[in-house]
């Protein structure tokens, strides 16, 4: 949408002011003083709404005449399609309020200007028009908003009360009929069965709102406190219906985040209009707050980013939500968990070595880069979902779901704070169980990786490796090439395959694959119901880590055919499966001692590079969906400094460990034997 430039000056404002006073065109008033507001942006507002305020308090007679004109208008023009319209998302559906905004901007629709609603998307026509409004402090704009009410005539105030009322109340009794009506949407009932009774909170709070209504317009008294009791009994069906979207399994998508966001949108507005018309004398700074609320709402309609950020926020909750439950089994807190994880990871070592063997004979087979990042992707994807299937570790997996469950620790303290303490004492586990996977991995693939080709070259004439092919696997995890670039972009594929796996999980969720799959008529007759239900509960649980597994492969295999046509510096290197071609290309070349501490040295800045990538993106990422903040990161550090010192050990062995927590019900026990 192209704005429109306004004409106003500091020394034409008086001269405009009357004119458009005197032509009684109060849409062209306002929209000009918007726009040049507009153009004055935030520093300069707050100086030129003082400006207006002096020009008014200096000429009385001018005043009296703009409070008269906009008394006249606000009484003429609809006001209810503004009240239940602006900052409330569309009843059509995520995307088709996506294309309808995109559209609009292309080919605006014709606005009514006898609407407040598209006067106000007239006035108030850009996104960023929040910024200037807020610029200017409350007490100016009341001081403004108080000067034209004094200007305005008793008859005239009367009537415009009486008018705002009516259609302030005409719509809260609309939005409470949204809300009941909500309750019949089969995406909510998916939620929650309980929906379908007839006396649900929606339903129950439209029938208090009728008589809430109805008694204001009597002017009678009325006990509101049962319809407090339905407005929080509403909004705590809107957070169950968040929670069973993701925390509880039952999957979230666009259309269900688009939904729920809207039903809060409705009822938070529902408790602003009450407030501000259930007096009988509507107070200036309740009108004036709604103006403002509504004002910035309908700037915010403009923009196609706040759309999608308020929409995809509870998605992405919930796929991080999916990955977080993933993490806590990577994290390690006792001697058996480590001990176990060094197992799985040694396991997954074997697989790499034997994946890293693979890839070579790929590379000699296979001159055609398509073809091989192709055959590469398939390689790492379906070697990766082999070592999940058989319950092994990739140490790099870990991060994308640490890190998610790091945030969900931050979250579940109150307002987003945090106890230092006790993050930097999950972070160390984290680092623990992290050093336990890298040194599973690193060391079975390489020593592995030395012994096959030991083994080669005594059952042969000649090397597993040729000359060029020793220097080329040397030179991939040279640090002063650009190793630790292609290090960092498989660090954020590492995030990318966390983030696939949550979706695919959730996804899961939200069809109910578990259920599908178990009346699935295929299924029904190629299996019996006992190997049917426990095809079904496999691929239920395991689904989106088999996805994530699968894709990661894939962008692993293409990275280097995206480089290779694009010119650009694209690569991946990925530890353990540097740490194999190192021990390959060791033995093959016969090299040195020290140069063999020395490329392992590099093989292990490749794989903090990965860990800390994929880690701080997940982190990032996972916080904001969660909307929780580290209050900060300096103390945590410190924190983990205290530990160091304090247990240096459990930094990397499972030695000076804390005690664990005891629960409830072992002490409970406890108490109970001793008694």
């Amino acid at each position: 949408m192209l704005l429109q430039t306004s004409s106003i000056t500091n020394n034409n404002l008086h001269t405009f002011i009357a004119q458009q006073a005197e032509a009684q065109d109060a849409f062209t008033l306002l929209k000009e003083l918007a726009a040049w507001l507009r153009q004055g942006g935030a520093k300069l507002a707050p100086q030129r709404v003082q400006t207006i305020i002096s020009i008014l308090q200096n000429d009385a007679d001018l005043c009296s005449k703009m409070a008269h004109l906009l008394c006249d208008w606000l009484c003429t023009v609809r006001l209810y399609p503004l009240f239940i319209s602006a900052g409330i998302f569309s009843r059509e559906g995520f995307m088709k309020e996506l294309a309808a905004r995109g559209y609009e901007r292309f080919n605006p629709a014709y606005k009514d200007m006898g609407d407040l609603r598209d006067a106000f998307a007239q006035i108030f026509a850009d996104e960023n028009d929040g910024q200037w409004l807020n610029a200017v402090a409350e007490r100016k704009w009341l001081k403004l908003f108080s000067l034209i009410r004094r200007h305005t005539p008793q008859n005239d105030r009367d009537t415009a009360q009486r008018y705002m009322r009516s259609e302030g109340f005409y719509a809260i009794e609309m939005l409470s009929i949204w809300v009941a009506a909500e309750e019949l949407e089969p995406d909510l009932i998916r939620l929650d069965k309980k929906l379908l009774d007839r006396d649900s909170p929606f339903v129950a709070l439209k029938r208090e709102v009728m008589l809430w209504v109805a008694a204001r317009n009597e002017n009678r008294d009325f006990d509101s406190s049962h319809l407090e009791v339905m407005l929080n009994q509403s909004r705590q069906q809107v957070e169950t219906l968040r929670k069973k979207g993701t925390a509880e399994g039952a999957g979230s998508s666009l259309s269900v985040a688009h939904l729920l966001e809207r039903l809060d949108q409705t009822l938070n507005r529902m408790t602003l209009l009450m407030r501000v018309f259930h007096p009988d004398v509507v107070a200036p700074r309740q009108v004036l707050f709604l103006a403002s609320h509504l004002a910035q709402a309908t700037a915010n309609q403009h923009s196609l980013s706040w759309l999608w950020k308020r929409s995809v926020k509870m998605l992405s909750r919930s796929i991080t939500q999916n990955t977080s439950s993933h993490g806590e089994h990577y994290i390690t807190r006792n001697k058996k968990e480590y001990v176990q994880m060094l197992r799985s990871a040694a396991g997954g070592g074997v697989l790499i070595a034997l994946m890293s063997l693979f890839k070579i004979h790929l590379g000699k087979n296979i001159d055609n880069h398509f073809w091989l990042g192709i055959a590469e992707g398939l390689n790492y994807g379906i070697g990766f979902a082999i070592i999940f299937m058989l319950g092994l570790t990739v140490a790099t997996k870990q991060p994308a779901m640490t890190a998610s469950r790091f945030a969900a620790a931050v979250e579940r303290n109150e307002k987003g704070h945090v106890v230092n303490m006790k993050l930097a004492q999950l972070l160390v586990d984290v680092m623990r169980s992290q050093a336990a996977a890298v040194f599973g991995n690193v060391f079975v693939a390489f020593s592995l990786a030395s012994i096959i080709a030991l083994i080669y070259g005594w059952s042969h004439d000649f090397p597993l490796l040729n000359k060029a092919q020793v220097m080329y696997q040397v030179q991939s995890v040279n640090l002063w090439g650009a190793t630790l670039w292609y290090a960092a972009i498989a660090g954020v594929w590492l995030f990318c395959s966390g983030i696939i796996s949550g979706f695919f999980d959730n996804r899961c969720d939200y069809l109910n694959l578990r259920m599908r799959l178990r009346h699935h008529p295929v299924l029904k007759w190629l299996l019996p119901e006992n190997i049917r239900s426990q095809f079904a509960d496999y691929v239920h649980n395991n689904y989106g880590s088999i996805m994530g597994n699968l894709c990661f492969g894939m962008l692993l295999g293409m990275t280097g055919f995206v480089g290779h046509i694009t010119g650009l510096p694209f690569d991946i290197r990925h530890v353990a499966f540097s740490s194999a071609n190192v021990g390959y290309a060791g033995v093959s070349g016969a090299l040195g001692w020290g140069m063999m501490i020395q490329l392992v040295c590099c093989v292990l800045a490749i794989g903090a590079v990965n860990l800390a990538v994929s880690f701080s993106i997940t982190m990032w990422v996972a916080l904001r969906s969660r909307e929780s903040q580290v209050d900060s990161w300096w103390e945590i550090i410190k924190c983990v400094c205290r530990i160091a010192k304090e247990r240096p050990l459990s930094l990397l062995l499972p030695l000076q460990l804390p005690p664990e927590p005891v629960s409830p019900s072992h002490k409970n026990d406890k108490t109970e034997t001793a008694q």
